[in-house]
């Protein structure tokens, strides 16, 4: 029988996300309230008047300039910037659909995009101008349709319009809100990480959006823009000296977790948002502790570094009152050492870009009791587990296993995409009557909470036995000459199975690896763990593990990696007539 969330069902509105936003009659903070206000150059704010305005003026401009109509695309190819909510509430208004794009990308990545998409339009930045110029004109798209956002350049330096430029000007043409259908007009197609394969388009809908933000809200609604709320009989302490909650959001916009937390969440919440263009650590530390920082999305990396770097004692961290990771596994070891060194709660959540994205969240008041889950299922979610391929049973939605039981998550609830754009294919192999397969392996605690073992399509087969890397790799960061690490599985001629193999980051940098290193940390390893776990594949000692920007780790660049280097090291070890240890 599917599961059913704990938490009551939520009425949803049916309506789209700038009415949402902006057409509540529920709001409680004034509209002369600041919303986003930039970390790098403190007089850049915008209140939620000022966001409203703004938003229609730049839609109008884009109907008269561009001539969009509902259902063109706006590619956004921007570091993080005050100016990305009102470009995306404005083309949102105008019944366009946003497709943001990694800044980091090169340009025939952002081609392809830009190209599947079926762009209309780029807004950049002039950090990544001449990638964007390039990629625009390889897709098709006349400079013309480029445009900036951010600070203006006031030396005039290029010759890009900046978006405030993009008005109604003479006023002649009158435009209104069109008419939307939420549940099926798209509103986002954002781009998958890509880890396994090419990015593929997901389709969010305007409802997929303003669903997620409700079931959040709904779930925890402890983060206010007066700072009057938080969970009954817990230790978490209101915001220090009346002040309302402040946010600093330093991960990516445009990806899932940033664009709904970060970029539409506080417009409904009205707390106010201080935006860094790209994470720096010690920059982190500092606003936290000038600007009195209540709350922080983070990822794992940034747990990671808060745990080990030297330069975080430094710094009063104090002001807290919560953070939440994403985007992968955190492990025990890293939320008790945060909070052990500088009295950092983290709590965790899990989601998709095909959920919009939350799907699991771990309540405030249970960051500690629930340590190590992504917590309890959000309102109006269904969820059922499923038997993994390779274990006996194909993972295609018949086998259903009973609660409690490690399987395949599968969910089906108003968040839930409507598939991949322009890929029939795969949208076939994930969605089946409402039901989306997630991918991830885990299993439901009986109070409720979510542990993620690992990806299905990364579980490491030995012998028949599988093998999350996830887990080993939360025993490995707690080793004290460890920074980091990913774990991999790489075939084995010799032991004629796939085996574990550890990339590790030593504390120290490659300098200071020594030749007992790798012995002193397989041996310590496998004590810790069943038989068939045991680092078979070897330990390698590198100056960096290669993750996603949302902090997923690469995998698929350290397998083809391991590939090469373990195919030599058996040839190597055959010709000198030496056998690998069968442990």
């Amino acid at each position: 029988m599917p599961i059913k969330s704990d938490f009551p069902d939520v009425e949803l509105s049916v309506t789209d996300i700038w009415s949402f936003l902006f057409n509540r009659k529920d709001r409680e903070f004034p509209d002369d309230h600041v919303i986003f206000q930039s970390a790098e150059t403190l007089s850049r704010q915008y209140t939620f008047a000022q966001l409203r305005q703004l938003s229609v003026d730049f839609a109008k401009g884009l109907k008269t300039v561009y001539e969009f109509r509902k259902g063109d695309v706006l590619g956004l190819f921007v570091p993080n910037d005050i100016d990305v909510p009102p470009v995306v509430l404005g083309t949102l208004w105008a019944g366009a659909v946003v497709s943001p794009a990694n800044p980091g990308y090169t340009v025939p990545e952002l081609v392809y995009q830009l190209k599947d998409s079926g762009a209309k339009a780029l807004c950049t930045h002039v950090s990544v101008l001449d990638t964007a110029c390039k990629a625009a004109r390889e897709a098709g798209i006349p400079e013309s349709h480029i445009f900036l956002l951010g600070a203006k350049q006031e030396d005039g330096t290029t010759r890009i319009k900046h978006w405030t430029s993009i008005r109604n000007q003479d006023g002649l043409q009158r435009f209104r809100l069109p008419k939307f259908h939420p549940k099926t007009d798209l509103a986002f197609l954002v781009y998958s990480s890509g880890t396994t394969g090419r990015p593929k388009g997901v389709r969010l809908t305007h409802f997929n959006m303003t669903s997620n933000i409700e079931q959040i809200h709904s779930a925890e609604g402890w983060l206010t823009w007066n700072g009057t709320s938080t969970p009954p009989n817990s230790d978490i302490p209101l915001p220090a000296h009346g002040q309302g909650d402040k946010i600093l959001a330093c991960l990516p916009f445009f990806h899932i977790y940033g664009l709904n937390c970060l970029v539409l969440s506080p417009i409904y919440s009205g707390v106010h948002t201080m935006v860094m263009a790209r994470f720096d650590l010690e920059r982190w530390c500092s606003i936290v502790q000038d600007h009195k920082i209540t709350f922080s999305y983070i990822v794992p990396p940034i747990v990671l570094l808060l745990c080990k770097h030297p330069v975080v004692e430094k710094y009063d961290l104090s002001s807290l009152r919560m953070t939440n990771s994403g985007a992968a596994p955190l492990t025990r070891e890293l939320v008790e050492g945060l909070y052990a060194r500088k009295g950092v709660k983290v709590k965790q959540g899990y989601g998709l870009s095909e959920t919009a994205p939350t799907i699991f969240m771990q309540k405030w008041e249970e960051w500690r009791s629930a340590i190590g889950t992504t917590g309890v299922m959000v309102p109006n979610l269904e969820a059922k587990f499923c038997a993994v391929p390779g274990s006996g049973e194909e993972s295609d939605g018949g086998k259903e296993l009973a609660r409690g039981e490690i399987g395949e998550l599968y969910v089906r609830g108003p968040n839930v995409f409507g598939g991949y754009h322009n890929n029939p294919s795969a949208t076939a192999e994930c969605l089946e009557d409402g039901w989306f397969r997630t991918g991830d392996v885990g299993f439901l605690d009986e109070r409720g909470n979510l542990t993620i073992t690992d990806r299905v399509k990364e579980l490491i087969k030995y012998k028949g036995f599988q093998v999350p890397p996830a887990e080993l790799e939360g025993y490995l960061a707690s080793h004290p000459l460890i920074d980091d690490v990913a774990v991999v599985g790489v075939e084995s001629e010799a032991l004629g199975t796939e085996a574990p193999r550890a990339y590790i980051v030593r504390k120290g940098g490659l300098s200071a690896v020594k030749p007992t290193d790798a012995a002193e940390i397989i041996g310590w390893m496998n004590a810790k763990v069943a038989n068939h776990k045991k680092l078979r594949g070897g330990v390698k000692f590198v100056d960096a593990v290669p993750k996603s920007v949302s902090g997923k780790i690469l995998r698929r660049v350290l397998k083809e990696r391991a590939k090469t280097e373990f195919r030599k090291e058996e040839e190597q070890e055959a010709s000198q007539g030496t056998v690998k240890a069968k442990l």
